[in-house]
């Protein structure tokens, strides 16, 4: 698909032999034979050597104009960072957030025990509300959701499909209200249009949970930074792989690296750690080959 849009023919050269490369790791043909986790080694140029402080790092290249609230504002809609767990997408966002000294509003989440079979015989009187509210799953927004006019966020829930506001879609903040937001979409057919969110009961599905819990919250999540599982689906033009840690389930280098529409718009960072031999410029890749049996 994205050979049909080159414009000339050593663009479609550069983005067959982009697009080789990335179907290299989805079918685990770099490092060698090995049938789960394999280390590649990365090409040079889109790696980021670590100077230190590699959140800074990662932040100031996939979102050069960070300083400049306006200038943000103008490449969010092409731009995001990826790492494989929320609590680094939550470090990242928060830094982001720090960054916009603007006025911002708070709003904190509703949380209760849902009424379920597995809730029954007394388990909710179990679990208090401060428990409930410390709790983190990728498909809820946060306890605490702290907003402000030009924020980016993603959607957790799919409210109107006709219009495009599905789980995934990201969206600019515009307007704060006590009960309702308003917000610009930044993605899709329906890039500009301005949109109205207001708060959902919203119940995680994360199944290592061994009770049912709802939340009364507006289904966003700020998305400077997002994990790769949420960004399936989209295609951007700039996009930052963090990883701190690195990938640990099956094919998410693959989906965090084909995210992005050529080799210029894709920078990694690879954070090594004092007991670690591995070089800044590898990785690993997870890739289960009996997942290709039979096809």
């Amino acid at each position: 698909m994205r050979l049909l849009s080159a414009a000339s023919c050593d663009e479609a050269e550069h983005l067959k032999e982009f697009s080789s490369w990335v179907a290299s790791i989805g079918d685990d043909v770099l490092g060698g034979s090995n049938d789960g986790e394999v280390t590649i080694v990365l090409p040079s140029n889109i790696v980021l050597s670590n100077s230190g402080d590699p959140l800074k790092t990662i932040v100031s290249k996939i979102y050069p104009g960070y300083m400049n609230h306006e200038e943000l504002s103008d490449c969010l809609h092409d731009r995001a960072i990826l790492a494989p767990t929320l609590e680094i997408v939550d470090e990242v966002n928060q830094f982001m957030m720090s960054l916009d000294q603007s006025e911002g509003c708070l709003y904190l989440c509703s949380d209760s025990i849902a009424n379920s079979d597995s809730t029954s015989g007394g388990l909710a009187e179990l679990h208090s509300v401060e428990f409930l509210n410390n709790l983190k799953c990728s498909s809820t927004p946060n306890h605490e959701l702290l907003l402000k006019v030009g924020t980016p966020v993603m959607l957790l829930r799919n409210i109107d499909r006709s219009n495009g506001l599905c789980n995934g879609t990201r969206l600019l903040i515009t307007r704060l209200g006590d009960y309702v937001l308003e917000a610009q979409v930044l993605v899709g057919h329906d890039v500009g249009h301005k949109v109205l969110i207001h708060r959902m009961s919203l119940i995680p599905s994360d199944p290592r949970l061994p009770f049912k819990f709802q939340g009364r919250q507006f289904p966003l999540v700020v998305s400077y930074a997002m994990t790769i599982n949420k960004i399936q689906g989209q295609s951007l033009a700039h996009v930052g792989l963090f990883l701190r840690k690195p990938v640990f389930s099956y094919g998410q280098l693959y989906v965090a690296i084909s995210r992005v529409t050529s080799r210029a718009g894709l920078k990694i960072l690879v954070c090594k750690h004092e007991d670690d031999d591995s070089r800044g410029d590898s990785t690993v890749n997870v890739v289960y080959k009996e997942v290709f049996q039979n096809l």
